[in-house]
Order: structure tokens, then sequence, then C-alpha cells
């Protein structure tokens, strides 16, 4: 079913399929990933200020934030590989 898509040529371009299959695999993550953040963000608001203030001391909470920057600059990393695989087609 997975056919190759071709460039101008003629010729198959496997890799653009494979690049695809990964950016729509990796954009999934990245989308869950900002739910869970979304939900994260939500239920921290819900806390009383006590709680809330004793929460994001944790090394946890600070592990979190981290990995949410990351996320952030992975996605643009997505988009930029996704690009050099569409590159020229010849």
């Amino acid at each position: 079913m997975n056919e190759a898509k071709t460039n101008p040529t003629g010729t198959e371009r496997p890799e653009y399929d494979r690049a695809e299959l990964a950016h729509s695999i990796i954009e999934s993550l990245l989308d869950h990933t900002r739910v869970v953040s979304d939900l994260i963000a939500l239920m921290a608001q819900a806390l009383d200020q006590d709680t809330t203030k004793a929460l994001t001391q944790t090394p946890q909470w600070q592990a979190y934030l981290e990995s949410r920057r990351r996320m952030e600059q992975t996605r643009a990393e997505v988009e930029k590989f996704v690009e050099t695989m569409k590159g020229p087609a010849d």
C-alpha cells in the first residue's frame, strides 16, 4: 500500500515516504506532549497558592519545564528536517 513518491524525472523517492512517516509519528508525539503539558498547567492552577509554590520548587517540576523547552526546540527541528527531506527532487 505504501507507494514511493516520484520526482519530476519519474524516479522513486522512498526516503520521502519515510520522512513523511517519521514526521507524522513525531508530530503526533509532540502534539500529545503539548496536550499533557496543558493539562498539567491546568491542574497546577487548581491548586492553592502554597501547594503550587511547593510543587514548583521540586526537581520534578524543574525537569518538566526543561522537557517542555526541549519539546519546543524539537518541534522546530522536526520542521527543519522535513523541509530538508522535501528538498530538490534532483
